[in-house]
């Protein structure tokens, strides 16, 4: 069995990411690779590390034909795009992946309170499935026509403190999470911008969207407040560091009990027990984030102080891979019956 795919905003990172891993696909084959900016031009002109790999052309946007020619779309569009293109292809009962943040929050309204894009229809909202393997149903995914495919800060966030919530084990009711997060300037896109100019970014650490105004805060809060089945809050400081992928998020966490770290480190490790890319390191070890870079790992890294009963726990990932083009495939493959790890068993690089 071919797994017919086509991406829809293919010459972003994200997208090209998903070339790369569904290049090396052993069931997937590519249909469409839809670039409007860079339609009729070859895919490795734009990105040379493609020379003698892939030898298509970026294609223009024609819903009939990619949707005769594709078992799953993956769109890979800025917020309010793919919002316009979804329910044209699941008339056509093709089944989406949405890489892009049109349907990951619940609300309507609360989205377009975030995003600034009027979001019409909740009917679709109702229908898309948040797409975290880890914490959702793989028949709940399966069945679904659209997955939201989570942020990068979301997915190491949640992944990060899943266990905690749903076993209510931290304070969310008289103080809100405080949770740091940094990640490598890829998270940003392609376009340019001054914050990410090199002279800007490189030999520099900024904090960029304080005082409550990311929008990945609904997504997480949204999220966090399910597993912990009451409304959790977050107080959420981003940062730019001068890489060009990987991120870091470190929560800290008020116990409601003394726990000694191995007894956390027991949940934690029981939680995620046969989920293949969560991977609960040693609290003798260092955390970094280069121990993921080119996987689609979440390492998670537990620190108790006794002395404040505080739970530092730091999450790491590629916010291209685990972070976005890996879950989506790896949701491509739960929702084709495959193992969740088909495709994805890349080594992370080092040094």
């Amino acid at each position: 069995m071919q797994i017919r795919t086509s991406i829809i905003g293919a010459s972003g990172y994200t997208g090209i990411e998903l070339i790369r891993l569904l290049q090396q696909h052993p069931k997937a084959k590519l249909a469409h690779l839809v670039s409007p900016s860079n339609s009729g031009s070859n895919i490795a002109d734009v990105y040379p590390h493609l020379t003698e790999i892939i030898y298509d052309k970026f294609d223009s946007l024609d819903i009939d034909k990619i949707a005769d020619d594709s078992d799953i779309i993956f769109m890979a569009l800025p917020h309010g795009e793919a919002l316009q293109l979804i329910p044209k292809f699941l008339d056509k009962h093709c089944k989406i992946i949405d890489l892009s943040a049109d349907m990951r929050i619940n609300d309507g309204k609360t989205y377009s309170e975030w995003y600034h894009v009027e979001h019409h229809n909740q009917e679709l909202l109702d229908a898309a499935v948040y797409g975290l393997p880890e914490i959702y149903l793989h028949e709940t995914i399966s069945r679904s026509a659209i997955i939201a495919n989570p942020g990068c800060y979301p997915t190491a966030t949640i992944l990060s403190l899943a266990p905690l919530l749903q076993n209510n084990l931290i304070d969310t009711e008289n103080r809100p999470l405080i949770i740091d997060a940094k990640s490598g300037v890829s998270g940003a896109g392609r376009s340019l911008s001054l914050a990410t100019h090199f002279c800007e970014a490189m030999n520099n650490f900024t904090a960029y969207q304080i005082g409550g105004i990311h929008r990945h805060i609904p997504e997480i809060e949204q999220e966090l407040s399910k597993l912990a089945k009451r409304k959790v809050q977050i107080q959420f400081t981003p940062h730019l560091i001068p890489m060009p992928r990987g991120m870091m998020v470190t929560s800290y966490c008020h116990l409601n009990n003394n726990f000694s770290i191995g007894q956390i480190e027991k949940i934690y490790q029981e939680y995620y027990f046969g989920k293949p890319f969560v991977r609960i390191m040693s609290h003798q070890n260092r955390a970094s984030v280069k121990s993921v870079i080119g996987s689609n790992f979440c390492d998670i890294y537990l620190s108790l102080d006794l002395r404040t009963n505080y739970l530092t726990v730091i999450s790491c990932i590629d916010n291209l891979i685990k972070g976005a083009s890996g879950q989506a495939i790896q949701n491509m493959n739960i929702i084709s019956g495959l193992h969740e790890y088909t495709g994805l068993q890349n080594i992370p690089f080092y040094p």
